[in-house]
């Protein structure tokens, strides 16, 4: 498929020509033994693509094992919101729950913003025992389905003028966090999937907050003069940023028509996502839920200050804490945090509306990156 855009074509690769992608029917998902509802906690979009996006997902993963409920909710932007997706469990006769957030990499909203709301539900539940998952993270399942898609893009349909790797360019763009630990996993991502691909290299860029940015990528990828960009938007689903990026790669296959840019979709509903999240539901349900708190600035805020930093993932809750008691700067988990989040959204991050930037330029991005709310 071509987009056209002021008489320039950019490729794109349709969705539902990915392998696998039009039907579920190559995975196969035995009941579990605890019959415990799921909370699908997505990000949330103001685009109504993007949200249903999460909801698409949420009843495809429910068709694969209809023992137990699966229901979506957003953490903001949309609803319905985490607090009317515990209540419909609630109303549900349930007092055990699996909440998992479908969030590639572990960012403020997955250690705090999310764990907040669980926090105020629990204090309007109290007999509802919360059991917090984790992100999707960094998976060989993730980087096979990359790989995948990139074979595709080797054929003959998709590369007419046969354009070798050592000659391409991957452009792996990140939706950009204000935690440096989640910035890190992008790049670390990117660099696992470029290992032994035979591409001549792999950029990292991020389509808000941090740096550097899409255009700058594109920039960097051009030093190389390659004879093909491949783009590459690592998101679950469509959205606002999504779309702003599909436009700026529209907008640089105008200015340098000489270079072959390719722009894959978002992963969306494939079954190596329901594989990794079925994973997560089950750590829920064993008590396994571990992540790696050594680089996580809050930990690191508390240390510095002479104070200490649980990070406990148990059985018996949500199990993601964050400790920062002996800390002056402690960020503690309570309902009146989750109510400000619930409607100021005072803290720095990319929405679907427009609002000013405060990390446009990458001074004001350095000089604040590293505070703790």
């Amino acid at each position: 498929m071509t987009f056209t855009n002021s008489n320039q074509l950019i490729q794109v690769f349709p969705a539902d020509t990915l392998p696998f992608m039009q039907s579920n029917d190559s995975i196969e998902l035995s009941p579990l033994p605890l019959q415990r509802p799921v909370l699908l906690i997505g990000h949330g979009s103001r685009d109504l693509e993007g949200r249903q996006g999460l909801l698409d997902f949420a009843t495809a993963y429910q068709a694969l094992d209809s023992s137990r409920p699966v229901i979506p909710c957003f953490l903001e932007l949309t609803e319905p919101t985490i607090q009317q997706g515990v209540d419909q469990c609630v109303e549900l006769g349930y007092t055990d729950l699996s909440a998992l957030p479908i969030l590639l990499f572990a960012a403020r909203h997955n250690k705090f913003d999310v764990t907040n709301e669980l926090d105020r539900a629990r204090l309007r539940h109290p007999q509802v025992k919360f059991h917090y998952g984790r992100h999707f993270g960094i998976t060989p399942a993730l980087l096979d389905l990359w790989h995948t898609r990139l074979e595709e893009l080797d054929r003959p349909e998709w590369n007419p003028r046969g354009i070798a790797r050592q000659d391409t360019v991957l452009l792996f763009v990140g939706r950009g966090s204000s935690d440096p630990d989640a910035n890190g996993d992008v790049f670390k991502m990117a660099r696992m999937l470029w290992e032994g691909s035979g591409y001549q290299t792999v950029e990292t860029c991020f389509i808000g907050i941090t740096h550097p940015r899409l255009e700058e990528g594109f920039r960097r990828a051009r030093l190389y003069e390659p004879k093909r960009i491949i783009v590459l938007p690592y998101f679950l689903f469509t959205g606002a940023l999504v779309k702003k990026i599909f436009m700026i790669t529209a907008e640089q296959q105008e200015l340098y028509p000489d270079i072959s840019m390719v722009y894959l979709p978002e992963m969306g509903l494939h079954p190596q996502l329901f594989q990794v999240l079925r994973e997560r539901e089950i750590e829920t349900q064993l008590g396994q839920v571990q992540m790696n708190c050594e680089m996580c600035k809050f930990r690191l805020a508390a240390v510095g200050q002479g104070g200490h930093h649980h990070h406990d993932h148990a059985h018996d809750d949500h199990a993601h804490h964050h400790d920062h008691s002996d800390s002056p700067r402690s960020h503690s988990h309570n309902p009146s945090h989750g109510d400000r989040h619930a409607h100021s959204h005072d803290h720095a991050h990319s929405h679907d509306h427009p609002a000013s930037d405060p990390y446009a330029e990458p001074e004001q991005y350095h000089q604040r990156i590293w505070q703790v709310p």
